[in-house]
């Protein structure tokens, strides 16, 4: 009996009601409506409607089928919602300009760019794509979890197995409680790249990554990136901004009047409410110059014409389009997903691993699986071969057999066989009996023992996992190759950003022996004829010198050689200026380069060309020459160069077009030259071949490419220098002695550099005490090989030539507060016998 006496209200905090009550509420539409899963990158409705239309068989190589039958399956059977949300998610999921792969391949009316909505579902049919049958690919191999659906009568999948990255690939956007997710669309092989990076090696850095194998976004509606900051920002934070811009040019016309074609737009840009805005602002007078505007776009693609009067400058106009309508737009990217059903905001790399792990655990499952279902057959098939064997009693028995159940115990407890073995021997059929039948069992069986030992080997080696999600990626990838749609661009007129703030300018470089860096104007340096005294280049500590002076550009990126063979690089900007007379900062401040390790060669590059080569030599005498592409990705830490033999250096490295003739210079005046074609192209990490054969103790100090009709330059470390025409030097073969160079006594000293001249440009000589000379080529003397040169710069007591290095001639020439000191010049006309020898 009930009892009346029970108060029939419970007293609450409302406080506590209202805050659990929200929070279900949030968490529900959290989880079960508004973010994706970061494995498939699906929101619940997107993965029912696929999964229902992969039960009603809409495959993508069936009959399409009426929308209206869709959206009633999802809605009857695992998404009770409105028809409207359904068939609204499905149509956008068919849609061109919306999706950059679609998963639903649509016949009938689906919409425009122009904002047109989709025909009733009534009209519509649809079916899967091709693509979206890889989302399901092994689906029936238990390769995922189930949970019930609204009512508990069906069954549905939990996430897909996704044989490709589709949160990244498709992108998504959703407004959660409290939350929002907004993941733009990437191209789909750059993606795999990325995967396949991670796969290969997980401690990768989000810039390798950026720099190697995912730029940037790709939308289906094309358009430009401006710059790459905010994809930077937004792929190492999660959150980021980033500009897109719609794609044009401008078309000279009739009477030099300009008319401005636009032919791509920015992701999720209206086309008729834009043309509608530029309209609007043409009449309101805000944006001025514009005398027509039509939209000529066709099934070809898009193109709005906006022709301007003859006085109107094009680019003014596009400019105050891009500020007042949506030719420019910003994309806020927010990479917030469900993350073992929490929500989560990742960056670019959590997001790549994170679907690389949900790979392994598919490739597992269905392992196991294909396992199961092998082990399985080939216990019936170990049945089969029993009976097969005992064929004459197996038949007896069977025959005085009054049932089939006494029949098949009788052959379970005659021969121990299960009851799944006795059943099938039971229902083996008779043909079964002939002599091929029974072979045909036997290499069934041995193909089945070598499928098991393979499929366990690779639930065994997590790396053969790795290698078939490798296989697989890769298959998806040249199955739907296609060009990226998107470009990335530095930025245009009034779109600043990193790289494009700083301003491109010629600069010099200098490193000293004890590592020390900076990076100065190259009008610095005034042009001194020759035997001047020079200009104090650098403040150098008592006991360091200049070693390396490179002349470059502020945005080239300079490629710094060790002496151990590896390589680093840094942007020119990034190298600190600072004044002529300072000594810089120490490089390791800016490389991280280890100890008892120093830079020995400096590249400048302004393209990773793959039609270009570096030729290395070492100090031993060793070249060898490899593909400049191979030096486009390196880390922070350096790479390996060139692998050095015990004891040996790198002395120098060129930059070739594969074609070159190549001279190597020694420090007792020897000099080979020979094709550059006889080295054969190697790989990154390879020693190299012999370049020239060394006598005695003597090394390499230099290395150039030789072009025709250039002079060879020698100087040496007192001073001396002069010039060699080319021809006097005959090619040989590499790797032998080489020919007599220049003429070497107590004097002259050693070679200390050998360069390879054309007479227009300027040289800068740098003294062990810091001090710089710059002079013109052209004054140099020019003699045969067998003598010592002219002096080239009057050094002080105990001082000495560290290095040479060719300066590019400036236009013109700033000589504002450079304090120079005029030396004595030498007419070569009053030059001395002595000096000529």
């Amino acid at each position: 009996m009930a009892d009346i006496n029970r108060p029939r209200v419970s007293e609450i905090n409302i406080s506590n009601e209202m805050r659990t009550s929200f929070l279900d509420y949030a968490m529900s539409v959290i989880v079960a409506r508004a973010l994706p899963d970061v494995r498939d990158g699906m929101k619940p409705v997107h993965r029912r409607i696929l999964y229902a239309m992969n039960d009603l068989g809409m495959h993508s190589d069936k009959a399409y089928k009426k929308s209206a039958r869709i959206v009633g399956e999802v809605i009857g059977k695992y998404h009770p919602h409105g028809d409207s949300a359904v068939y609204e998610t499905m149509v956008r999921m068919a849609q061109t300009f919306s999706y950059r792969y679609m998963l639903v391949d649509g016949h009938g009316n689906f919409g425009s760019v122009d904002g047109d909505s989709a025909a009733a579902m009534r009209y519509t049919e649809a079916r899967m794509s091709k693509i979206s049958m890889e989302l399901l690919r092994d689906i029936n191999k238990d390769t995922i979890d189930y949970q019930d659906n609204y009512d508990g009568t069906e069954r549905e999948p939990v996430v897909f197995p996704a044989r490709f990255p589709n949160l990244l690939v498709n992108g998504t956007s959703g407004i959660a409680v409290g939350m929002a997710t907004n993941i733009p669309p990437h191209h789909l092989g750059e993606t795999i790249d990325a995967v396949l990076a991670i796969s290969q090696n997980p401690d990768i850095t989000i810039d390798e990554i950026m720099e190697n194998h995912l730029p940037g976004p790709d939308f289906p509606t094309a358009g430009q990136i401006l710059g790459r900051s905010g994809i930077r920002k937004a792929y190492e934070t999660g959150k980021g901004s980033i500009t897109i811009r719609a794609k044009l040019n401008i078309e000279q016309g009739k009477n030099d009047k300009e008319t401005i074609i636009v032919t791509e737009l920015p992701y999720q840009v209206n086309k008729a409410k834009l043309i509608e805005k530029i309209a609007e602002l043409v009449r309101d007078k805000k944006v001025e110059g514009i005398t027509d505007l039509r939209d000529e776009s066709d099934r070809n693609g898009m193109r709005i014409v906006i022709e301007l009067r003859r006085d109107a400058n094009a680019n003014v106009v596009l400019n105050n389009l891009y500020k007042h309508t949506s030719l420019q737009t910003t994309f806020g990217i927010n990479m917030l997903a469900l993350v073992d059903g929490q929500p989560r905001v990742l960056n670019i790399k959590q997001c790549l691993s994170y679907y690389l792990e949900h790979q392994k655990v598919i490739i597992k499952r269905r392992t196991q699986f294909e396992l199961n279902k092998a082990e399985a057959r080939a216990h019936i098939l170990e049945g089969l071969r029993i009976a097969l064997d005992h064929l004459d009693e197996v038949i007896e028995l069977i025959r005085s057999s009054k049932t089939a159940d006494i029949a098949r115990e009788g052959l379970m407890e005659r021969f121990k066989l299960s009851e799944k073995q006795a059943q099938a021997i039971l229902d083996m059929r008779l043909q079964r009996l002939t002599g091929l039948e029974r072979e045909k069992i036997e290499d069934e069986y041995k193909e089945l023992q070598a499928l098991i030992e393979e499929l366990k080997a690779i639930l065994a080696d997590e790396e053969k996992v790795l290698e078939i999600i490798r296989e697989e990626l890769t298959e998806i990838k040249e199955k739907y190759k296609e060009d990226r749609r998107t470009e990335i661009v530095a930025g245009g007129a009034g779109f600043f950003e990193d790289e494009d703030l700083i301003p491109e300018e010629n600069i010099v470089i200098t490193l000293t022996h004890q590592g020390y860096i900076k990076r100065l104007p190259a009008s610095t340096y005034r042009t001194q004829k020759r035997g001047g005294r020079g200009i104090q280049g650098m403040g150098t500590n008592e006991d360091d010198f200049v070693e390396h002076l490179v002349s470059t550009s502020t945005h080239d990126t300079i490629l710094f050689f060790t002496n151990k063979g590896k390589v680093y690089k840094a942007k020119g900007y990034e190298i600190p200026e600072f004044s002529r007379t300072a000594k810089g900062i120490p490089i390791i401040n800016l490389l991280q380069v280890e100890k008892g390790e120093w830079v020995n060669a400096v590249i400048s590059v302004n393209q990773f060309d793959e039609e270009a080569y570096l030729f290395f030599t070492t100090k031993h005498g060793i070249a060898k020459r490899t593909s400049l592409e191979k030096f486009r990705n390196i880390r922070k830490g350096g790479l390996i160069a060139v692998g050095l033999r015990e004891e040996d250096e790198l002395i120098s490295v060129r930059l070739t077009d594969g074609q070159k003739e190549m001279m190597i210079a020694t420090k007792n005046g020897y000099l080979i030259r020979f094709e550059e074609t006889q080295i054969r192209s190697m790989g990154r990490t390879a020693a190299g071949v012999k370049g020239i054969s060394l006598r005695g103790d003597d090394v390499v100090v230099s290395m150039e490419i030789i072009e025709p009709g250039s002079k060879i330059l020698h100087v040496t470390n007192k001073g001396f220098g002069k010039q060699t025409d080319e021809s006097e030097y005959r090619r040989i073969n590499r790797g032998g002695k080489g020919v007599f160079t220049c003429k070497l006594d107590e004097k002259t000293g050693n070679v200390v550099a050998v360069k390879a001249v054309n007479g227009d440009e300027d040289l800068m000589l740098i003294t062990i005490a810091g001090v710089l000379i710059r002079i013109q080529v052209q004054d140099i003397s020019q003699t045969g090989r067998n003598t010592k040169g002219v002096h080239l710069i009057r050094l002080q007591d105990g001082e000495e030539v560290a290095t040479v290095t060719r300066i590019e001639k400036d236009d013109e020439e700033d000589v504002e507060d450079i304090e120079v000191v005029e030396g004595e010049t030498t007419d070569p006309s009053t030059e001395t016998n002595e000096d000529k020898e």
